[in-house]
């Protein structure tokens, strides 16, 4: 998993959001490391669509602009899990080599 779909499935777990707010989580979570265009978000969350990982929620005007929000799907949830799984062994087995590396 990529690390701006990993980044827009989590922005995702708590609520559906709509495009420019998933933009602008995604960027509080990586703590400004990840900044994604509206183009790239997009191309992100049709790949989720399309992998049941994400759904349409609903469709909003706001200010004239339509909104179109998004939210995790079930399947999303079990894959953001299942990457925070995979995730975390890599930062434990790193985190162990440093450690032994460091002691000698």
């Amino acid at each position: 998993m990529s690390e701006q779909a990993f980044l827009v499935l989590t922005a995702l777990a708590e609520e559906p959001l709509h495009g420019y707010a998933v933009v602008q989580s995604v960027e509080s979570l990586s703590e400004g490391r990840v900044v994604l265009r509206v183009g790239t978000l997009y191309g992100v969350l049709d790949r989720l669509v399309a992998e049941g990982l994400t759904e349409r929620d609903r469709e909003e005007v706001h200010q004239g602009r339509l909104r179109r929000y998004y939210r995790l799907t079930d399947a999303g949830v079990r894959a953001l899990s299942a990457e925070v799984a995979r995730l975390s062994a890599n930062v434990r087995a790193a985190s162990s080599v440093l450690r032994a590396r460091e002691a000698r």
